[in-house]
């Protein structure tokens, strides 16, 4: 992946896929991603890219640094 900045959901998704977790599955207010007992909520499907700011939150629940991010 680029350095972290704004990215396509779809794109987010596949990083996610290639570290492990599995998904995405219906939830009620968000689907979500698993990998072990971690769980991870996505953002709903929207037109624009997702920011920098919720990538970042996306990434420390899910328990991926920075390095590994960029890295795949």
């Amino acid at each position: 992946m680029p350095p972290v900045g704004p990215v396509k959901r779809r794109d987010l998704l596949a990083g996610l896929r290639s570290l492990g977790y599995h998904g995405p599955f219906a939830g009620k207010p968000h689907q979500f991603m698993r990998r072990a007992e971690r769980t991870v909520r996505l953002p709903n499907p929207h037109r624009g890219e997702i920011s920098r700011g919720l990538l970042v939150r996306i990434l420390r629940e899910a328990g991926i640094s920075r390095e590994q991010w960029e890295s795949i």
